[in-house]
C-alpha cells in the first residue's frame, strides 16, 4: 500500500462513494428513467429519487413506489435512462 495518495485524480470507484457535494466536480445522485409499462407498452418518465406513487398513463398499473431514498420499481418493468433536460446522462 503506498503511503502517498493521488488526491487530483482518484478512481472512479472512490468518486462515486464520496458525497455528492464533496466530488472534485458536484454531480447529483438522481436522474430521470424511462419506464414501460409491459401491459400497454407506454413508456412515462419518472424521477429516480419519486416520493409519490407513479402509475401508468395507459392502463393505472403502478410503475414504481416510493421508499426513503430511490423509488422502487415493480416487478417487469423496462428501464433506460432518460436524457431529459437535452444533456447526455453522465454514467
Amino acid at each position: 500500500m503506498p503511503l502517498a495518495k493521488d488526491m487530483l485524480h482518484p478512481s472512479p470507484e472512490e468518486e462515486k462513494r464520496r458525497h455528492k457535494k464533496k466530488r472534485l466536480v458536484q454531480s447529483p445522485n438522481s436522474y430521470f428513467m424511462d419506464v414501460k409499462c409491459p401491459g400497454c407498452y407506454k413508456i412515462t418518465t419518472v424521477f429516480s429519487h419519486a416520493q409519490t406513487v407513479v402509475l401508468c398513463v395507459g392502463c393505472s398499473t403502478v410503475l414504481c413506489q416510493p421508499t426513503g431514498g430511490k423509488a422502487r420499481l415493480t416487478e417487469g418493468r423496462d428501464t433506460t435512462r432518460s436524457s431529459v433536460s437535452g444533456k447526455s446522462p453522465s454514467c
